[in-house]
């Protein structure tokens, strides 16, 4: 995995644990105080999702 993925890799988890620790868990996970941090999570997850998609191309790309 190169390094410019790696990076992204880590910085997507980083916003996730953040996200997960400043949830106000007794108010409920999709209370109207938590949709930022939700939405936050989830775009982080989508970038996860993007940065193994793009690691799964490249190396696609090298192989041919």
């Amino acid at each position: 995995m190169q390094l410019f993925y790696k990076i992204f890799l880590a910085l997507f988890v980083i916003f996730i644990g953040i996200n997960l620790y400043v949830i106000e868990w007794p108010l409920g996970f999709l209370a109207e105080e938590n949709s930022t941090f939700v939405l936050s999570m989830s775009a982080a997850i989508v970038g996860i999702i993007v940065v193994f998609i793009l690691h799964m191309m490249s190396r696609l790309s090298v192989k041919k």
